[in-house]
């Protein structure tokens, strides 16, 4: 799937259905000057901080009972190069034991969900579904309801429901992440635009970002806004932070104790006796209390216009790494700014997945259909890596000791093992069977293996990359 120009996006980028059209075409008056929204970005993110984010808490709903509960094995696709049985049954210790092979073997398990389906893979469509790994090895899968929910269930070490699933009151599914304590999830929900007035075009739904963090059992134990809207802040009020119509998907990461989260926002800009609605980033870092967290990696604007944010915790430089794809000078960027690799605006230019490696990181991107591996520290790319993939949207994942590169291939999906420290191919690219999603994440296990889920009608297809020998 191509993507509108990124120069364009700000007025056409992935469209609503038609009967919405008129809606997406704000920001009148200056509406040029969101080609100049780079500068606004920048100039923002000079004042941003994890103070910039402000808090808004409301009365929260009381978690209830999901009728999602049933798990059934999955028809196995035709495998490559093999598919194992899993190994359900905790070790000794209580962490999940898989079976590790020779080579890359994939476990396809299918669990009934009232998902909405596999939908729109546009970059303001809602995500279907969402995996994270616990300690020992685990999941939380969340996922988007055709009830206009939220779900979250856990899942054991076969990747089957274990106990009743819960919901929560949510618009847009973005992450979700967990720990040996609970889970995190990270979600849109419906929002107050206010009077405006806009400088021109019509209204689109304004939304507030949350982290709603739950206990193991399913008890809410916070709930914290990571946008600024509030009762004296609306959307169309000057220096608002919400998510509208914009590119808005997100991404979560942990330091342990720390949760950030980094996804796209609208930006509302004075003009006059009217504003404009630009479109950029936020990260903002929550502890442990769910309070927000004056982290010196958060920022209230970074790049923009930006979209595929991506966001890893590195320990051995104490730090959020975070890379976006941007139209200031169409590259894949540290926010707000520094150069990892230069692209073009055709059209083509998608980051991937990033992920921490020492003191430094790897990031998947492509141009143009081809995917592309960069490492860099701080900045600039020193490791450029052509992967030969033919790939509109790869995914890159922490896989063992090494790194795995997965993208679209016909109705399912291809991976290829890479090395971790040159990025060069360590063995010859597989086949998943499963649908790929271009905004979806595989997630990395303590095992050394790495899971996706994939959404369908009424189901969520578990696939599973069984650890390396």
């Amino acid at each position: 799937m191509s993507r509108p120009s990124p120069r364009a996006s700000i007025h056409a980028h992935r469209m609503p259905p038609m009967t919405d059209w008129r809606r997406v075409l704000i920001v009148g008056g200056s509406a040029i000057g969101l080609i100049a929204a780079t500068a606004i970005g920048a100039a923002v993110a000079m004042t941003g901080g994890g103070s910039g984010g402000g808090g808004a808490d409301g009365a929260e709903p009381t978690a209830g009972p999901s009728t999602v509960a049933a798990t059934t094995a999955s028809p196995a696709p035709s495998p490559s190069p093999t598919e194992a049985a899993s190994s359900a049954a905790p070790a000794g210790d209580g962490r999940c034991d898989r079976a590790s092979a020779a080579g890359p073997e994939v476990v396809v398990t299918e669990v009934d969900a009232n998902v909405i389906g596999a939908g729109g893979e546009g970059d303001t469509d809602p995500l279907p579904a969402a995996l994270a790994a616990t300690p020992d090895g685990r999941s939380w899968l969340a996922w988007d309801g055709a009830d206009d929910r939220i779900h979250l269930a856990r899942l054991d070490c076969g990747d089957a429901i274990d106990g009743d699933p819960f919901d929560v009151e949510g618009v847009d599914l973005q992450d979700v992440i967990a720990d040996s304590g609970g889970v995190t999830v990270l979600l849109t929900r419906d929002g107050d635009c206010g009077d405006g007035p806009l400088c021109g075009g019509e209204s689109s739904p304004c939304r507030t970002m949350h982290m709603v963090r739950f206990d193991n059992a399913g008890g809410q134990v916070w709930d914290r806004q990571v946008t600024n809207l509030d009762g004296d802040r609306s959307g169309y009020d000057d220096g608002a932070r919400f998510v509208w119509w914009y590119q808005h998907h997100g991404r979560l990461a942990s330091n342990g104790t720390d949760t950030a989260a980094y996804f796209g926002v609208a930006v509302t800009v004075a003009n006059g006796g009217c504003v404009d609605i630009h479109q950029g980033d936020r990260m903002q870092v929550v502890d442990s209390d769910g309070n927000l967290a004056d982290h010196p990696d958060a920022f209230a604007v970074g790049c923009s216009h930006s979209w595929t944010t991506r966001i890893a915790w590195n320990a051995d430089r104490d730090e959020f790494g975070m890379v976006c794809a941007t139209d200031n000078q169409c590259r894949i960027a540290v926010p707000a700014y520094t150069t990892v690799a230069a692209g073009e605006c055709d059209g083509s230019l998608f980051g991937g997945d990033l992920v921490a490696v020492g003191d430094g990181y790897w990031t998947a991107w492509s141009q143009g259909g081809r995917a592309r591996l960069e490492h860099f520290t701080d900045g600039p790319s020193d490791a450029t890596v052509d992967t030969g993939a033919d790939a509109a949207h790869p995914h890159l994942v922490a896989y063992g000791g090494d790194l795995l590169l997965a993208w679209e291939s016909g109705d399912g999906m291809s991976a290829q093992v890479r090395d971790a420290g040159t990025g060069e191919a360590a063995g010859d690219p597989f086949d998943i069977g499963v649908p790929d999603h271009d905004y979806q994440a595989f997630k990395a296990y303590p095992d050394g293996s790495a899971a996706y889920p994939a959404a369908g009608d009424g189901t969520i297809r578990i696939a599973r990359v069984m650890p390396p020998a």
